[in-house]
């Protein structure tokens, strides 16, 4: 994998921030968490007026081998026809991208069909699909490294477009089980604390599921040398994100750790989305710094996921369906911190005297 330059957002103009906002004529903190996204957003882009231009929308699909095991209610086939749905408006990443201004650009990194002729997709498939991580790794290093770039390069496209802030989605029929093992290696929380219905299995589906990923994980530590711990290196052929990932959701990483490298305000999704944040974070801890959570949802786990990261999710709407919906819905929130900071006048310019 190539190597990210992410440092910690500078700090410099922190107090500067802090005054401006304060003297925004407003009881001073009245405005709570909207002030505390002006002032990481200021940090990100290390300026007293940020922006939110050209935002941009990636959604990356991906199959996985794990699906054969039963471990979704969803066919591997929604994969491919979600994303062809996606090219004809259809989806909900659809609407909300159009609601909120996204630029959406469709991406196959491993679909398990033939989607090279279809236009409004981006053609970067890695492989039809992950193996099957119950029998063997889901992706190779080359594979790995492949899906790192092909994200990175992805956000440089947007980039150059003039893109400020990111939102990133996924579909990909079965990532609940990788993002759940992910959890449970990164985070030491037992594995079926970690598992939900995803798209909507019942109790036995759930349990069925456990049982899959349990032997898929007891597989994995005992193929591991006694001397290698199972969280270093994180980009060894042993690596979690290699044994257990998605193309889709390896490229998201990808993505999220070249928009932190390039001072992007990175909008992070749901259960899937946040496990893949969880790994970035892990490769490099300063990546934290430029990603806003954007709401807690109903899969089993997933707060304690974001609490694993110490984060605070803006909303809690139920919401389970991936793609991306969640952090699009939040953005209006992260919309009104900015213009707050760039339009609400101050105490001295609107002659109201400040009373602290």
């Amino acid at each position: 994998m190539r190597a990210f330059e992410i440092r910690a957002a500078e700090k410099a103009l922190q107090g500067a921030i802090q005054q401006k906002i304060d003297n925004l004529n407003k009881p001073k903190g009245s405005l709570g968490r909207l002030e505390e996204l002006a002032m990481q957003i200021c940090l990100i882009q290390q300026s007293l007026e940020p922006s939110l231009a050209h935002p941009c929308h990636l959604l990356f699909g991906g199959d996985h081998g794990i699906e054969r095991e039963g471990v979704s209610v969803s066919p591997r086939e929604v994969t491919w026809q979600q994303m062809i749905n996606f090219t004809r408006g259809g989806g909900g990443v659809n609407m909300f991208c159009r609601q909120h201004g996204f630029k959406l650009r469709i991406v196959d990194v491993g679909v398990d069909y033939d989607l090279s002729g279809i236009d409004g997709i981006i053609n970067r498939k890695i492989a039809r699909g992950t193996k099957n991580f119950l029998y063997e790794p889901a992706m190779s290093e080359a594979e790995f490294d492949q899906a790192i770039k092909t994200g990175s390069e992805l956000v440089d496209d947007c980039i150059a477009e003039g893109c400020k802030v990111l939102c990133i989605g996924e579909m990909g029929i079965a990532n609940t089980s990788p993002s759940s093992i992910w959890m449970h290696l990164f985070g030491g929380i037992p594995l079926e604390d970690c598992i939900g219905a995803g798209a909507g299995l019942n109790a036995p589906g759930i349990r069925h599921k456990f049982e899959i990923l349990s032997k898929a994980v007891e597989k994995y530590k005992s193929n591991l040398s006694p001397l290698r711990s199972h969280l270093s290196p994180l980009t060894s052929s042993f690596s979690p994100l290699i044994y257990f990932g998605g193309f889709e959701m390896i490229a998201a990483i990808g993505a999220m750790l070249k928009a932190a490298e390039k001072h992007l305000v990175i909008l992070v999704d749901g259960f899937i989305m946040t496990a893949c944040a969880l790994a970035a974070i892990k490769l490099y801890p300063a990546a934290k710094d430029y990603m806003i959570f954007t709401h807690c949802g109903d899969e089993s786990g997933h707060k304690m996921m974001l609490d694993m990261v110490g984060a605070k999710p803006l909303l809690h709407l139920g919401l389970r369906l991936g793609e991306g919906t969640g952090a699009l819905c939040a953005f209006p929130i992260v919309d009104s911190a900015v213009r707050m900071i760039n339009e609400m006048n101050n105490f001295s310019n609107a002659n109201i005297t400040k009373y602290f």
